[in-house]
């Protein structure tokens, strides 16, 4: 099965590149971003040295779907998606803070305060919660964009003080952020899941603030099946749930949790499309839509620059 784990595209009116973990962003002539999806999978901020087959296009057709579907809360970046691994969309300045929002503890949140922690980023957490416990309303847990390693933990008050954000472009944020994911959770309700957390990134073009970036993919948001959560919580029992968490948890199980000393597990053809198998039938759940796979034996990043060339060509003409 192929895997697009590289890109380096030459488009007209290009100014530059940037390799994320996970998407390459190319900057036609600062106005717009040509956002390539690859099937590069990461976690504990390390890419994995395997691609995982149609993650890329899985993570963009979601993105794409759900930035539609949103558009009439705040104003996005995006313009088109001329490739099932490529959106095109207005260049904004980026904020260097990332909105985190979460109903459930669960996860790194859940990781940090069973060793104590009862306060994330200002918000305060009651005594006696457990593992996968609604938050009597969803909170806000911003962090600090970092290029490289670790984004980290940061209040909002921090933010504002720290000039980051201005308290006015902040507030934008926060209520964007608090609407956005009110209308995830409606929709993947109706589809069976919770949308149990998620993060938005947002940035300013000409005075006003966007949407950017991608929103409520497995990469970006933890979900879990809403049939049978309350009888597992109940339990105890672990959530049926569908992010890139149980990558994680593998990693977690193969003592690799990018901490010093430890080495990165093998990640075989039968794991890797095993992953590809879990991002598929996330998208087939959350959108309750059939996942059309884009043809397997075309030279995938062929296919790309040629829809990307064309769709550019056209725009320009």
């Amino acid at each position: 099965m192929k895997a697009l784990t590289k890109t380096e595209f030459h488009f007209d009116g290009q100014k530059s590149v940037y390799h994320g973990k996970v998407r390459d962003v190319y900057d036609i002539n600062d106005d717009l971003l040509v956002m390539v999806a690859t099937d590069r999978i990461s976690a504990f901020d390390v890419i994995l040295p395997k691609g995982i087959p149609f993650k890329g296009q899985v993570l963009n057709q979601i993105a794409s779907k759900f930035l539609d579907a949103t558009s009439d809360i705040c104003p996005n970046w995006k313009l088109a998606t001329p490739d099932p691994m490529v959106t095109v969309g207005l260049k904004c300045e980026g904020f260097r803070v990332e909105m985190i929002i979460r109903s459930i503890l669960t996860g790194s949140a859940w990781r940090d305060y069973q060793k104590g922690c009862r306060e994330i980023c200002g918000v305060k957490l009651p005594d006696g919660m457990k593992e996968n416990e609604r938050f009597p309303e969803p909170i806000i847990t911003p962090t600090t964009k970092a290029d490289e390693g670790h984004d980290m933990n940061i209040s909002r008050e921090e933010i504002i003080k720290q000039g980051i954000v201005s308290e006015e472009d902040y507030a934008a944020m926060e209520d964007y952020t608090r609407k956005l994911f009110k209308r995830g959770q409606e929709i993947s309700a109706r589809q069976g899941l919770i949308l149990v957390d998620t993060k938005y990134e947002f940035g300013k073009r000409n005075g006003k603030v966007y949407l950017i970036d991608e929103i409520h993919t497995p990469d970006s948001s933890r979900y879990f099946y809403a049939d049978g959560y309350e009888e597992r919580f109940k339990k105890g029992e672990p959530q049926k749930q569908l992010s890139k968490e149980f990558v994680r948890q593998w990693l977690i199980e193969h003592n690799f949790m990018n901490e010093p000393g430890q080495t990165m597990p093998e990640i075989t053809d039968t794991y890797a499309e095993s992953v590809s198998e879990r991002y598929i039938e996330l998208y087939e759940q959350i959108t309750g839509e059939k996942f059309n796979k884009a043809a397997e034996n075309d030279d995938i990043a062929a296919r790309i620059e040629k829809n990307v060339c064309d769709f550019l060509a056209n725009k320009k003409g």
